[in-house]
């Protein structure tokens, strides 16, 4: 009967009411997961004051009138002497190689421009930084459809031919180009990238040994994320910037930086220029180049003046 409590109804003792348990095959897998997410964060933590520790921030060059002044992060581990010698040794043995294979510019007038411009981009690197003038500068042409250029650390120089055939370049539209490369070893881009990637390997290492994850596992998706696509496209931005003052200093209408990348941003499917490849939209960068060009024109002028 509703409302009427059964006196002789016991209620159960809660001490005695079966426990309610996770599967026992589920047990080692929670286990299991707790640890790891702990082994992580250990890591994360410890990986973070490795990377801080392996890298110094420096300030490579002066920031002249376009205003390249952020500071880079170089590892200790990598010296700015050893990666000139070493570029020097790659650069000597590729510049040998090319003799033997007949790969040098034979042209000697082109070769004759090309080193002129570029000895006068040279004569301004101390507004950047001093000590480049002292560099063992080289400049070489090298017989290639390839349409770039590039700088190795320490100041060695090659513009390949097929530039020069394909763009057809006027004198300040290469004084441009060559100034771009120029900047990236005034910049020390390459020791950059290389004491990124270390200091991600050994961040990558110490997340391994704790996590027992692979290193291939996650070293793409980190590197890409934290260093290689915003570094790249800075540094391209840096080496625009720091080229159209190099070129304007030395005499070369910095404009013509605009309608060099023009050019080389109208070579399109498989003739896109290597130089290229890292860089923003065609249209961002020629905007930036733009305004670093207006902003170096009373030096070009006084330049041109004498």
């Amino acid at each position: 009967m509703r409302g009427e409590i059964d006196q002789d109804r016991q209620e159960p003792d809660p001490a005695s009411r079966p426990r309610r348990e996770l599967p026992t095959e589920k047990e080692p897998e929670l286990k299991k997961n707790t640890v790891t997410l702990r082994r992580v964060s250990i890591a994360v933590a410890l990986s973070l004051t490795v990377l801080l520790a392996a890298c110094a921030a420096v300030q490579t060059t002066n920031t002249g009138s376009v205003g390249v002044e952020r500071k880079q992060y170089m590892s200790s581990m990598v010296s700015e002497q050893a990666l000139e010698q070493e570029a020097a040794q790659q650069y000597r043995t590729l510049i040998g190689q090319a003799k033997a294979q007949g790969a040098l510019d034979e042209d000697k007038q082109q070769t004759a421009r090309v080193k002129t411009i570029a000895n006068r981009l040279i004569k301004q690197v101390s507004v950047f930084r001093p000590d480049a003038a002292n560099w063992n500068w080289e400049v070489h042409v090298l017989k290639s459809k390839e349409v770039n250029a590039w700088c190795m650390p320490g100041g060695k120089i090659a513009v390949y031919t097929g530039l020069i055939q394909q763009i057809k370049p006027t004198d300040a539209e290469l004084a441009a180009v060559i100034g771009h490369e120029m900047a990236h070893a005034l910049r020390e881009h390459t020791r950059e990238q290389v004491s990124q990637q270390m200091a991600t390997n050994l961040g990558l290492s110490v997340l391994s040994a704790f996590t027992g994850a692979g290193v291939a596992d996650l070293g793409g998706t980190l590197s890409k994320v934290m260093f290689t696509l915003p570094n790249s496209r800075t540094a391209e931005a840096e080496a625009d910037r720091i080229g159209v003052e190099l070129a304007a200093r030395a005499g070369y209408d910095p404009h013509a930086a605009v309608t060099l990348w023009q050019k080389m941003a109208s070579l399109g499917g498989s003739q896109q220029p290597e130089i290229l490849s890292t860089h923003p939209s065609a249209e961002s960068r020629i905007a930036d180049i733009q305004t670093a060009a207006d902003k170096v024109m009373p030096l070009y002028t006084k330049a041109v003046k004498g």
